[in-house]
């Protein structure tokens, strides 16, 4: 396929459906609860509902949606690490649109920019150095978000300024990692997914190497996804296909972006710049052991935690918040009381309900205050 419309092809579509249908039907047979599949990514997740492919799913499948999207994982204490440092008069703090909204214990970013912070947003970390360079009086932070897909950009921003002799820039970093984050999941007891739908955007830098531990000892599939439609139902039936089998295994359906081997010279400015932290907190999922990174002491000057003397807040998800339970596939939005009453985009109670990639914004924007059952 050389077009992008080619990848959403109706009869093709339709092609997949059917084969999806049959394959999941002989799976069912024997079985007292649906397939369930878990795709990781939250562009994944916006796939599925903004092109209603989990509407044309027979009820013998259904998805799980992972915690792939960075923004609906951001804990509300680290929030209130940037909002605390967007406070420093001589700061002007930087930040990607969607992190603008995410509530912590403080409020928000968009609420302290309300209050006098001097808040902007920018789209990429070398925006921020641009605007370092510019004003040399100013302090410039940079909210540096992501898993594995934006860590190098930011990498090579931090050997940049170092390069240009930018004295006047910083990172407040929490960049995190996927393959850590799969490994707590599948430790959970009961844990009710099926196999995974693999973030296509990470394995495109980290390669799909590092996800064979899923077959090889959880016994679970895997399969490295592009984002069209077309892609993830080609995934889903290889998932299928798999499951059927009980033949486990790391596939790439994304072969036209993903290498098995990931993007080397994105890896060595990663592996260059950063180190991994002891234990990293994710909203909705507690803490989790070295899922994420935090500038190498070589490169800490640039590190915004040291430079502002930061005490990293800690705040518990707000009572009636059911994230966490929607981010392992326990739950749906819907099924969470606060969804669409308390919480909505408008007013997001919860990370999920932020981001154009969370669940709940998904299932609010295409699916309205529909409930299971």
């Amino acid at each position: 396929m050389r077009f992008i419309d080619e990848f959403r092809d109706p009869a093709l579509a339709e092609n997949l459906f059917a084969e999806i249908a049959v394959t999941a039907a002989r799976i069912a047979a024997g079985r007292d609860r649906p397939v369930t599949i878990m795709e990781v990514c939250g562009g994944h997740t916006h796939t599925i509902f903004r092109y209603a492919l989990e509407a044309r799913m027979p009820e013998t499948i259904q998805f799980a949606h992972g915690p792939g999207c960075p923004v609906c994982v951001l804990p509300r204490g680290r929030v209130d690490d940037a909002i605390a440092i967007a406070r420093h008069k001589e700061v002007i703090f930087t930040t990607f649109g969607d992190a603008m909204r995410v509530p912590g214990a403080q409020g928000s970013l968009i609420q302290a920019r309300a209050a006098g912070a001097d808040i902007r947003l920018v789209y990429s970390p070398l925006d921020a150095l641009a605007l370092a360079k510019a004003n040399p009086d100013r302090e410039v932070v940079f909210f540096a978000l992501g898993f594995e897909t934006t860590m190098p950009s930011t990498a090579l921003t931090i050997l940049r300024a170092a390069r240009s002799n930018i004295k006047n820039f910083s990172l407040l970093c929490h960049h995190i990692t996927i393959i850590p984050t799969l490994r707590a999941l599948l430790e959970q007891p009961d844990f009710p997914v099926d196999g995974f739908i693999g973030p296509g955007h990470v394995a495109m830098v980290i390669g799909t190497r590092p996800f064979q531990f899923l077959p090889e000892e959880f016994g679970q599939p895997l399969v490295v996804s592009g984002f069209e439609p077309l892609d993830i139902l080609q995934s889903l039936l290889m998932v299928l296909r798999q499951i059927e089998t009980g033949k486990p295994q790391v596939e790439n359906q994304y072969r036209r972006v993903v290498p098995e081997d990931g993007n080397k010279a994105a890896m060595a400015a990663v592996a260059e710049v950063y180190e991994t932290r002891p234990e990293c907190e994710w909203r909705g999922l507690g803490t989790i052991a070295e899922s994420g990174v935090r500038l190498a002491p070589a490169w800490e000057v640039y590190d915004a935690e040291k430079r502002f003397d930061l005490t990293l807040h800690q705040a518990p998800d707000p009572e009636g918040c059911r994230c966490n339970d929607v981010l392992v596939g326990r739950i749906r939005p819907w099924d969470c009381a606060a969804f669409g009453t308390i919480c909505t985009p408008e007013n997001p109670l919860g990370a999920l309900m932020v981001s154009s990639e969370g669940a709940c914004a998904a299932y609010y924007q295409y699916q309205g205050m529909k409930r299971a059952g």
